[in-house]
């Protein structure tokens, strides 16, 4: 090649190195944004049992934890434990208190922590308090910050004999949370709901039932007197 029409090379000081700046820039400043994200959000290491007062919440607390019964009363505040899974794996247990006044207020400590819901229904008597089972129940699934949760809803002391099973619960459940719902829309429209933090359960044109709504929703059937806890252990090892 002659002398006179070969290329001189491309000296660096010619180079414009200005959008390879702003790209590595902006690469870099998602890469932060996307980390502190991360380290901000909580992480969701507590299993919640959650349900009405004499549902036997605080012993099936204390199987799991100590494999023993143990003299329970109504719980004025959380109980909190280590769950350890044979992977060397851990999640906590929170016992959350039954009684009306106490729950609401102490689950608000818990709702960002929360990895999965276990509610425990008292199977002798769900038929005659079915209201007040069925509206907590509510309350937990239509809370925004528990929406992608796994629930099990624990159908305990089946070893008596007027339990009922857990066939029978979950269509008691589905029919008086249908009734809730129309209740709770019902007082939302009259007021602004512009800062509501809950979410309508189900389709709006149909019949509630546990298959519409953005949980995953399980039933099992337990009996804490006889420390037959097997199901929720499956549970919580399949977490």
């Amino acid at each position: 090649m002659d002398k006179e029409t070969r290329k001189e090379p491309i000296r660096l000081s010619e180079i414009n190195f200005t959008p390879i700046l702003i790209a590595f820039a902006v690469v870099f400043l998602t890469l932060v944004i996307i980390y502190l994200i991360k380290k901000r959000s909580p992480r969701r290491t507590d299993i919640l049992l959650a349900g009405l007062c004499d549902s036997g919440k605080t012993l099936l607390y204390s199987l799991l934890l100590n494999g023993n019964e143990v003299e329970t009363f109504t719980s004025l505040k959380e109980n909190c434990g280590i769950f350890q899974i044979e992977d060397s794996k851990s999640l906590r247990i929170v016992d959350l208190p039954g009684h009306e006044r106490l729950r609401l207020r102490l689950l608000e400590n818990y709702k960002n922590s929360t990895k999965a819901i276990i509610y425990v229904v008292d199977s002798t008597t769900v038929q005659k308090e079915i209201r007040d089972v069925a509206d907590f129940l509510y309350t937990l699934l239509a809370d925004k910050a528990l929406s992608s949760l796994n629930v099990l809803i624990l159908c305990n002391k089946q070893d008596e004999t007027m339990a009922k099973g857990k066939q029978v619960v979950e269509q008691l459940l589905e029919k008086e949370i249908n009734v809730i719902r129309k209740t709770r829309t019902s007082q939302l429209q009259s007021v602004d709901n512009s800062s509501d933090k809950t979410m309508y359960l189900g389709k709006s044109d149909k019949d509630f039932d546990f298959s519409q709504i953005s949980q995953k929703i399980s039933f099992a059937e337990s009996s804490a007197k006889n420390k037959d806890i097997e199901q929720i252990i499956s549970f919580i090892k399949a977490l």
